[in-house]
């Protein structure tokens, strides 16, 4: 038996496909939905089912048919486009699993870490950001840290926003963290520098590409959700600028926009009234991200002035679903991310839960309003952060954390504070998700984690991108992508 077929068996689909049979006319899915929890290694998601659950296997997605890895490396380390092959990363995952001792130290933000062990230190080793993460799953071009759908030729990348729409389907982006941050911006604009935030969110205003967009970056509101005076037009700009934002205000955009819970929530119900262009921007009634971020330390009171990822979920499927010919929805849990770099157990599993909810409510939409023979959810993380293990890690590698039941923080030990280069969860479901089953590679190192041996394939994060423009039936546009990379 072939690996193709084997890995097919193994995921459960009725039959063995060919990458060439997903175009055809007809067989094509409706929509996509795209779930991405930013920063979270699979314990992560393990830690927070076990507080959540008190056991591994009982989340939606663990019912999906469709469950491996993925590899996120970036083109290289660079900040800027080196227009160069030079010192192009690579990945052989074989590197990861290595046990071999090593007396190193890692250097972290929060302080150091030791190596204890060749895997590790090749995990920690040239990672990707949340930039280059992001153009590879919305443009399948890896690139160089800090682009924004930018090639490292310094060219412009067409992202699968623009490839949705062109296709007659609506767009829809929603976060937890501010709606110009890197993941969600990877889905609607282009920039050289994730930086530039004025800069993206004039775009994605400007452009009216979206129909929906969600996110904080409110510059009326502070982290814990507290009413505040800008002090200068820099709290304005994760919302393009002040001149942007006065202009969404007074309603001189093609934007409806929203800032109170009561409105998402509304809109969640299908009882908000929209304008007559039905394109919403909702900013929520905070500068930061929707709960991370206010002060106190472990899970402690949420604040009561944002709406949940679920609700933004719902709100946003609720308006794009009204496109007759079908639509793409990306919905991040930034924040997860946010916590792994704190080294915040407490708050990332808070945040993993509420991604967890927002799957939810992802599915339940399909089973009422769609189905999964007209939609493809997919449901994954852009890297690793933090290289969470269990608390005997130090000693033996990839130990696994350890359960200590529902409504118990399991006991852990984190081995880095920023992003990793491991291989982090794929799940999906639906209409054109086998095609995953055709580029897939087997990795049996994923063993250590206690995989069974029909999950331990990998993808590349740019297969996330084809996977979704295969499910659509779209075509790449190869001229494009060959002037970017040439």
């Amino acid at each position: 038996m072939t690996l193709t077929k084997t890995l097919l068996a193994g995921l459960a689909l009725s039959t063995a496909l060919t990458g060439a049979a997903f175009a055809q006319e007809g067989s094509n899915a409706k929509n996509v939905i795209l779930l991405i929890t930013d920063g979270a290694g699979i314990n992560t998601w393990r830690a927070a089912s076990y507080y959540r659950r008190g056991a591994l296997g009982h989340e939606v997605y663990d019912d999906f048919d469709v469950k491996l890895f993925s590899s996120t490396h970036p083109l290289n380390m660079s900040n800027t486009p080196t227009k160069s092959d030079e010192d192009k990363v690579t990945f052989n995952p074989a590197e990861l699993w290595k046990a071999d001792k090593v007396d190193t130290t890692f250097e972290g933000s929060l302080g150091k870490y030791d190596g204890f062990f060749n895997g590790y230190d090749y995990s920690r080793a040239f990672y990707t950001d949340s930039a280059a993460a992001a153009t590879a799953l919305a443009s399948g071009e890896k690139t160089y840290n800090n682009a924004i759908n930018w090639s490292n030729d310094d060219k412009k990348l067409k992202h699968l926003g623009e490839y949705v729409v062109e296709s007659g389907r609506a767009l829809g982006v929603v976060s937890s963290v501010q709606w110009s941050h890197a993941t969600p911006a990877g889905f609607l604009g282009h920039n050289p520098s994730r930086n530039d935030y004025v800069g993206l969110g004039k775009e994605i205003i400007e452009s009216g590409l979206a129909t929906v967009i969600m996110g904080a970056g409110h510059p009326l509101f502070d982290q814990n959700g507290k009413p505040v005076q800008p002090k200068d037009d820099k709290a304005y700009r994760y919302v393009g600028g002040k001149e942007v934002w006065d202009k969404l205000v007074a309603g001189q955009t093609d934007y409806q926009l929203i800032e109170t819970r009561a409105d998402f929530e509304a809109l969640a119900a299908g009882k908000l009234a929209l304008g007559e262009s039905g394109k919403v921007l909702g900013t929520f009634q905070n500068s930061a991200t929707s709960q991370f971020n206010r002060d106190g330390v472990g899970f402690g009171d949420k604040l009561e002035n944002s709406p949940t990822l679920a609700t933004m979920t719902r709100g946003a499927l609720n308006v794009i679903s009204k496109e007759e010919d079908g639509f793409f929805l990306m919905v991040e849990g930034g924040a997860v991310d946010w916590a792994a770099h704190a080294n915040n157990l407490p708050r990332i599993i808070e945040e993993q839960i509420e991604f967890n909810e927002a799957v939810e409510a992802a599915v339940e939409w399909i089973e009422e309003n769609s189905s999964f023979d007209d939609t493809m959810i997919v449901v994954t993380t852009d890297h690793g952060n933090g290289l969470l293990q269990g608390p005997n890690s130090d000693e033996k590698a990839y130990a696994g954390i350890v359960n200590q039941g529902a409504g118990a923080l399991p006991l852990v030990r984190w081995h880095s504070d920023t992003h990793t280069r491991e291989l982090v969860p794929v799940y999906a479901k639906g209409k054109g998700s086998a095609f995953f089953g055709t580029v897939a590679k087997q990795d049996a190192g994923l063993a250590a984690y206690k995989v069974p041996a029909e999950q331990q394939f990998y993808i590349d994060n740019t297969d996330i991108f084809r996977a979704s423009m295969n499910a659509m039936g779209i075509k790449e546009d190869e001229t494009l992508q060959k002037q970017a990379s040439n």
